[in-house]
């Protein structure tokens, strides 16, 4: 079973305390001073997945649209916390990398196989594809015509797919033009954005959870 310790640098000059796992290149070495350390304590890194939290309702469907997301990091990132809100599928478009980079699969952390992919040269064709198949697109993005996403989420139905746009760019004009809603996270401090793995977060979990709190959409009689 794949274990743990955590260190304790025993240089009063240093006092790093840090984890290592097994066959880790640091060694027994401090990282930082390569002084002695000690173990202090140990642990399994076997946990057991446990599920938590109301399942979506029958027939919700949701999935990502990354339009020309640059870093590898941040492909991956939102794959794993595609996993963990409920995101059946996440289409990389553009120059979005894919799960083939080790990159990406390094911040996925495996969630590439729970998360289904496919690779599109152009978000916009995409988008239009899908709006023909019945989804609801979402576009993540702050403009003059977008609603914070607090005010937005009884409105939001399914199937839908977020948007997510590339990191100095942002959504395509294209793309905005067609989505049903385009949506922003308010700012509280001086950034006029947040980077989009941590908006995809913070987004995913407000959309997951108004399909839970607002199920009546799922009904064939109703049109929106």
């Amino acid at each position: 079973m794949p274990s743990y310790q955590i260190r304790l640098c025993r240089n009063p000059d240093c006092g790093l305390r840090y984890p290592l796992t097994e066959n880790h290149p640091f060694g027994e070495r401090c990282p930082a001073c390569l002084g002695e350390t000690e173990a202090v304590c140990q642990g399994s890194l076997e946990r057991e997945a446990i599920r938590e939290g109301d399942d979506l309702p029958e027939g919700v469907r949701l999935r990502v649209l990354l339009d020309n997301v640059r870093s590898a990091w941040n492909a991956g990132s939102i794959l794993r916390t595609a996993d963990g809100f409920g995101f059946e599928h996440a289409y990389l478009c553009g120059v979005t990398p894919t799960p083939e980079k080790a990159e990406v699969r390094k911040t996925a952390l495996g969630a590439e196989a729970f998360v289904t992919w496919s690779s599109h040269p152009n978000a916009l064709e995409q988008v239009r594809r899908l709006q023909g198949e019945g989804w609801m697109v979402l576009a993540l993005e702050k403009v003059k015509e977008s609603v914070p996403l607090q005010a937005a989420t009884y409105l939001i139905s399914s199937p839908t797919v977020l948007v997510l746009g590339n990191e100095v760019t942002g959504v395509d004009p294209a793309i905005l033009e067609l989505s049903e809603r385009v949506i922003h996270i308010p700012m509280r401090g001086q950034k006029r954005s947040f980077n989009v793995a941590v908006a995809f977060a913070a987004a995913a979990a407000l959309i997951r959870e108004s399909l839970i709190m607002y199920p009546w959409w799922t009904s064939d009689d109703d049109v929106w």
